[in-house]
């Protein structure tokens, strides 16, 4: 059985277990090959929860739906317009102002209104140039999974709980699947992961500490009970993980690293590929 689980993040809610694997398991195979170590893709599996996300094809004009391209410079504006009317959730406005803090750092974000702020964030790498709809729909889907009033949370917690058997020892989550792995192993002390990877997780931004279970809103935030190692490894500029060292979160036994991944700062292959990644997976089935 599969040593190595992976978790992935959020905007996968087309994908499968089958295609993500497609994708992480050369990936990750390859990140310990590029750290002069040796993983079998029989050792690596892949928890999916992105389905829970996707939306009902009943559902209309949703902000899933406002993707369509539009050419014309009057009807752009017209759809950032209606997509800043979609921001209408306390928690999703703080989140995409610490987001567009991030992006530039020195814009005052607070000053700036929600439609500049939108074109802002979208600008940035982690959303390849994006429209702004994918913005929202990214938003939305950080808020669908942590409100407690829906089933969201707690279904993709019993899929990552029964994705980890007896033999899985080491975790790899990426960006949302961060907080999934969190929370799942605060939760359930007796299980055998002993070595948590987290990759351009948000567990540091400010506005979403208070809302994850444990709430890590004071520092140093909760440390799963089971866990041996932690390894956090975050590119300079992912403004996903906005605060890079999530020792200052959890205390001084998160090991963190800080990586490079070019254009794409918050994609998922340049985080699996890294040596800094690949030196974690040693190190995680090193351990007894």
């Amino acid at each position: 059985m599969a040593a190595v689980l992976c978790v992935h993040g959020i905007g996968q809610e087309n994908e499968a277990e089958e295609t993500l694997s497609d994708r992480w398991v050369p990936a990750l195979c390859g990140g310990v090959s590029n750290a002069g170590g040796k993983l079998e893709r029989s050792e690596v599996a892949m928890c999916f929860y992105g389905g829970l996300f996707r939306p009902d094809e009943s559902v209309s004009k949703s902000a899933a739906d406002l993707g369509n391209a539009i050419d014309d410079e009057i009807e752009h504006e017209r759809l950032v317009a209606r997509l800043g009317e979609a921001i209408d959730d306390e928690f999703e406005h703080d989140l995409l102002v610490a987001l567009a803090d991030a992006a530039e750092p020195d814009s005052k974000a607070l000053e700036r209104p929600i439609n500049a702020m939108l074109q802002q964030v979208a600008r940035t790498p982690f959303f390849g140039r994006c429209a702004q709809e994918v913005v929202v729909w990214s938003l939305k889907q950080v808020r669908w999974y942590l409100d407690d009033y829906n089933l969201t949370r707690q279904l993709a917690q019993r899929r990552l709980m029964n994705a980890i058997t007896d033999d899985t020892r080491v975790l790899v989550a990426h960006s949302l699947g961060t907080v999934v792995a969190y929370e799942v192993l605060c939760a359930h002390r007796d299980l055998p992961v002993r070595t948590l990877v987290t990759l351009g997780s948000p567990l540091g931004i400010p506005v979403l500490r208070p809302h994850v279970q444990p709430s890590i809103a004071q520092s140093p935030a909760p440390w799963p009970s089971g866990l041996a190692m932690w390894f956090n490894i975050a590119d300079r500029t992912d403004i996903v993980a906005l605060e890079k060292r999530l020792a200052s979160v959890f205390g001084d036994q998160v090991q963190d690293r800080l990586v490079q991944n070019g254009a794409t700062m918050h994609c998922v292959r340049p985080y699996l590929t890294a040596p800094a990644t690949g030196r974690a997976i040693v190190a995680g089935l090193s351990r007894e």
